[in-house]
């Protein structure tokens, strides 16, 4: 049971849930703790905060006003 519980937070921090909501998924009081149990599951950050960034802008360093629906950021 423990490993199920495992895979599902390390699917739902991939997927972009906040800590905030994993703890309460997870019945976590205190999302301190979901994060300090569950921190070494997070994707690494870099590629998510470049992609972040490049749907904003765009190649030109203009700001793309639209949304990443309309732009087709996935």
């Amino acid at each position: 049971m423990h490993a199920l519980r495992h895979w599902y937070a390390s699917i739902q921090l991939d997927a972009g849930t906040s800590i905030k909501a994993l703890a309460e998924y997870l019945g976590h009081a205190d999302p301190g703790f979901t994060l300090r149990v569950y921190t070494h599951l997070m994707p690494a950050g870099e590629d998510r905060a470049r992609r972040a960034i490049d749907a904003v802008f765009g190649a030109d360093g203009s700001v793309d006003p639209g949304t990443e629906a309309e732009r087709g950021v996935r």
